[in-house]
């Protein structure tokens, strides 16, 4: 069943039978490759590591990076009625138009990593409802954000960068990582764009309601009732991008937690993607240890909008300028151990 034919939220987990799964056979002729280049075997850490996998999803043992798709979702939240945020709503659709003229920290990113932008803002003068007095989408608008996402995916491009913004959306993060992951409301809770700690205990509150509400729901309802549309936007991305073969990096805490009703259904789900950076949001770290992925950087930011994963494209770039670039012992007529 392919993402454009579902009709129903449910329906989106019965797509895992149909997805495309890594290339082993790929994976170890890029291994193979790996002990074969001038150099100890390991000696170039996780670049090696990031080669292989891209080998694998890109059913080749030696796997390229021509086209570089960049994606930001944007939306608005009603959970800011409740004072979780320090910056009024407006700053969304001002961010947005701050990306497309170019003067956004991802647009640096994007232009020095070579990766194309572009951004999607999602009914930002019809936020979500406040999810502590009812679910914030219907399914119906939730599956509409996750076809909007899903349509914004480059079939021909090589890897995918996701990122996100919108305000308020960090206690949206933190209401589905908990959710998803369980513990207490104030283990996911941070400071997002600058609460004080009045702020987090706000925030903290809040989460609590929500989950009292909302948090025994199957993975899509979860998506539907607390999450926005740029989360639902970002898990049909993923998905959109799985069906094409076509790896993912995923942003920062925000991006990450987007995902998470998706591996509430299977994390296989979520075995194409990469996490760009581990964020200083405290809840991130307790995330991706869950998810079981390994963050391709870790420079103590949490800016958002892509910018962490734009920054990790070019180490991936750099893994396969490596792992296609360097000669073998052979061809460089070095003796090996």
């Amino acid at each position: 069943m392919p993402l454009a034919s579902v009709t129903a939220l449910h329906q989106i987990a019965s797509l895992m039978q149909e997805l495309p799964a890594f290339d082993h056979g790929s994976a170890k002729a890029a291994l193979d490759r790996q002990g074969r280049l001038t150099k100890p075997l390991g000696a170039l850490g996780k670049l090696e590591d990031l080669a292989v996998f891209m080998a694998g999803w890109q059913c080749s043992p030696q796997p390229e990076i021509g086209t570089a798709q960049a994606l930001v979702f944007a939306g608005n939240h009603g959970i800011c009625a409740q004072g979780v945020n320090p910056y009024p709503q407006a700053v969304t659709a001002q961010m947005v138009a701050n990306f497309e003229a170019g003067g956004a920290a991802i647009n640096q990113l994007c232009k020095a990593n070579g990766a194309v932008l572009s951004v999607i803002a999602l009914d930002l003068d019809r936020p979500t409802e406040d999810f502590t007095q009812g679910p914030a989408m219907t399914e119906a608008d939730c599956l509409d954000a996750v076809k909007r996402g899903a349509e914004a995916v480059d079939a021909d491009a090589d890897i995918l960068i996701l990122g996100e913004m919108g305000i308020g959306n960090s206690t949206v993060a933190a209401a589905l990582s908990a959710a998803a992951f369980g513990g207490d409301a104030r283990d996911w809770v941070g400071p997002g764009t600058g609460s004080d700690a009045d702020g987090i205990v706000r925030k903290t509150r809040v989460v609590e309601e929500g989950l009292k509400r909302h948090g025994n729901k199957a993975p899509f309802d979860m998506l539907a009732a607390l999450g926005g549309r740029e989360q639902a936007a970002i898990c049909g991305a993923v998905l959109s991008a799985r069906e094409a073969r076509l790896p993912v990096i995923l942003d920062g805490y925000i991006c990450t937690a987007a995902t998470a009703p998706l591996h509430a259904v299977d994390p296989e789900l979520l075995a194409h993607c990469l996490v760009g950076h581990r964020s200083s949001e405290p809840g991130h770290r307790r995330l991706i240890d869950a998810m079981g992925k390994d963050p391709v950087l870790d420079f103590s930011m949490k800016l958002g909008e892509g910018t962490g994963a734009a920054l990790a494209l070019g180490i991936l770039k750099s893994a396969l300028a490596c792992h296609n670039g360097m000669a073998t012992f052979a061809e460089a007529g070095v003796a090996e151990a």
